[in-house]
């Protein structure tokens, strides 16, 4: 694993509105897109503006089974980049790996619940969150600062097997136990490529500076 500062500031760059054109929209539906700039701080935006920008995530991300969701916000996103880098750096982890957890996640709504009751940015369940001593999992510093312990153990346990500290992430490690490797579950098969899609094209973008 890299060096855990590796992933610069993240900062919006255009947001989409109500008033955008039919074209930018249709744009903006097909995903988010990013690219760093000189000075190596990495843009994203729903509404790619610029030729610089490069596909990250091919669709608006969907979190788990999710009752409810307000969609992708850019702006609030960017205002989470200290936390998670913070975060990522206390548990000697990729900014990028909990980015891309978060994206797939909830897409980055801090108020985001699934049907099954994973709730927040990085969706704990609430076993998971009271063991990681997270009160409000609706509080982006408390969830973040959680999941990102939780996906340092799960580091640890699988020796560094994003595979699978990706599927227990998604299924439980019991069930990647039991499995003994990536559980064959529907959702869990396509939540793992999927998030090393976003977190290997999230290195890339910080490596292209």
């Amino acid at each position: 694993m890299r060096a855990a500062g590796s992933l610069s500031v993240l900062v919006p760059a255009v947001l989409l509105t109500a008033h955008v054109a039919p074209a930018a929209a249709e744009a903006a539906a097909t995903g988010i897109f990013a690219f760093t700039d000189t000075q190596g701080v990495i843009h994203y935006s729903n509404v790619p503006a610029d030729k610089r920008f490069r596909l990250v995530l091919a669709a608006p991300p969907e979190p788990r089974e999710m009752g409810r969701r307000s969609g992708v916000s850019l702006e609030r996103f960017a205002a989470y980049t200290r936390l998670i880098k913070g975060a990522a750096q206390s548990n000697r982890l990729e900014p990028a790996l909990v980015t891309a957890v978060i994206l797939a996640e909830s897409g980055g709504d801090p108020r985001a619940q699934s049907k099954r009751g994973a709730r927040g940015l990085m969706q704990l369940m609430p076993a998971t969150a009271r063991q990681y001593g997270v009160s409000n999992v609706f509080d982006p510093e408390e969830n973040i600062r959680g999941g990102s312990r939780y996906l340092r153990d799960l580091v640890e346990r699988y020796q560094n097997d994003l595979q699978l500290v990706l599927a227990a992430y998604n299924a439980g490690p019991e069930a990647v136990d039991q499995h003994g490797g990536i559980p064959p579950f529907k959702e869990t098969l396509e939540y793992v490529p999927r998030v090393l899609q976003i977190y290997h094209r999230l290195l890339e973008l910080t490596d292209a500076r």
